[in-house]
C-alpha cells in the first residue's frame, strides 16, 4: 500500500503519542537528576540533597544531584531549560533564577515559565528582618520611624546585588518610604558576620540561616516577612503587624523541569515529591532548617513563580536596581 508522503508527519506526530503514554507509565526506568544552579552547602543544595535521598523510595530509582552553580543560578537553570523533556532532568526552582534573574539580566537565555514544567512548591523559608542590638529598635515600627528621621544615614547589608535579601530590603523601603544605603557582600555568611561586627545595621535573612543568632542575641528580630507569625520563631511578630501590608518575602524551593514534560511523568513526580515533602520526617528536618513544608500542584506553583516575577520586577524597576 502506498503511503500519501503528506501523512507521513501526521502519522509520525500520531505515533510519538501513543508511546508517551507508555514511556510515562514506566517512568522512571533509570536514576533521576535533580539540577541544583548553585555551589554545594547553601540552604538550596541541603533541601535537594534531604528530598532526593527519600525519593528515591516513591520512584524506585536513584535521585542524584548535580550543582551547577555560575550566573546567579542561571548557568544551571538553562541546562535544564535546554535538556530532554522526558522528567529525567529536574531543576531545585528559586527567587533568583526563577523569578528574578529575568528582569535584573536583560539576556537571561530561558523564560522562566514558558521553558519549564512545573512540578512543586515544596517548602518556603520567610525572610526575617535583623538589626544589630546597638540599634534602637525593637520592632519593624520602630526602623521606620528611625529611618525617617535618618534618611540616607542607615546602612543594611545583603548577600549581593539581586539577592532576596537585597529585594525584601528594597522592597520594604519601597513600602514604607524610607531611604537606607545599602551594602553588598559576597554572601550571606559574610554580610551576617558584618551585622554582628556593627558595620551593618540592619538586614534581612533567611529564617535558618538567623536562628542561632538571634537565639545568642547577637543579632536582635524585628518581624518576620510573612502573611502572620511563625512558631518557628515565637516572640516576633509579623512585619505587616507594624503597618506595612501585604509584606511578605519568603525565599522558596520549588522542583520544575524542561518544558513538554508528558502530563502523566509530571503527575508521578508531583505525587512522588509531595509525598516526601509533606512525610513526617522530612517536616522535622524542614522545622530544624527554617523550612515551611508546603506540596503543591503544578498550578500552584504556575501561579506561585508568576506573582514572583510580577513582584520582583516591579521591585527592580521602581528601585532602579542595575546588576553588579
Amino acid at each position: 500500500m502506498t503511503v500519501r508522503t503528506h501523512r507521513i508527519p501526521a502519522l509520525l506526530a500520531a505515533c510519538c503519542l501513543a508511546a508517551a503514554p507508555a514511556a510515562a507509565q514506566n517512568f522512571p526506568v533509570k536514576p533521576v537528576r535533580i539540577v541544583v544552579p548553585f555551589a554545594p552547602g547553601g540552604a538550596n543544595d541541603v533541601i535537594a540533597r534531604v528530598v532526593a535521598q527519600r525519593l528515591s523510595e516513591p520512584l524506585g530509582q536513584q535521585v542524584l544531584v548535580d550543582n551547577r552553580g555560575g550566573a546567579g543560578g542561571a548557568i544551571g537553570a538553562d541546562m535544564v531549560a535546554k535538556a530532554a523533556p522526558d522528567g529525567y532532568t529536574l531543576l531545585l526552582a528559586n527567587p533568583g533564577p526563577n523569578a528574578i534573574n529575568p528582569s535584573l539580566q536583560p539576556r537571561t537565555p530561558y523564560d522562566p515559565v514558558r521553558d519549564f514544567s512545573m512540578i512543586t512548591l515544596m517548602a518556603v523559608s520567610p525572610q526575617v528582618l535583623v538589626v544589630h542590638p546597638s540599634m534602637p529598635v525593637r520592632s519593624a515600627r520602630d526602623l521606620i520611624t528611625l529611618a525617617k528621621a535618618r534618611p540616607g544615614q542607615i546602612n543594611y547589608g545583603s548577600s549581593g546585588t539581586g539577592a532576596i535579601t537585597h529585594l525584601a530590603m528594597e522592597f520594604f523601603k519601597a513600602k514604607t518610604g524610607t531611604d537606607m544605603v545599602h551594602i553588598p557582600y559576597k554572601g550571606a555568611s559574610i554580610a551576617l558576620t558584618e551585622l554582628i561586627g556593627g558595620q551593618v545595621s540592619a538586614m534581612f535573612a533567611a529564617l535558618g540561616s538567623i536562628q542561632p543568632m538571634i537565639k545568642s542575641q547577637r543579632v536582635r528580630a524585628v518581624g518576620i516577612a510573612a502573611a502572620k507569625s511563625s512558631p518557628l520563631l515565637p516572640g516576633v511578630p509579623a512585619i505587616a503587624d507594624s503597618g506595612v501590608r501585604d509584606f511578605e518575602v519568603v525565599n522558596w524551593f520549588g522542583i520544575v523541569g524542561p518544558a513538554n514534560i508528558p502530563r502523566p511523568v509530571v503527575d508521578r513526580l508531583n505525587q512522588a515529591i509531595n509525598h516526601v515533602v509533606q512525610s513526617a520526617d522530612s517536616k522535622e528536618r524542614f522545622a530544624g532548617m527554617g523550612f515551611v513544608p508546603r506540596g503543591t500542584t503544578p498550578e500552584e506553583l504556575d501561579k506561585h513563580i508568576r506573582s514572583e516575577i510580577a513582584r520582583w520586577s516591579s521591585v527592580i524597576k521602581s528601585q532602579n536596581i542595575r546588576p553588579e
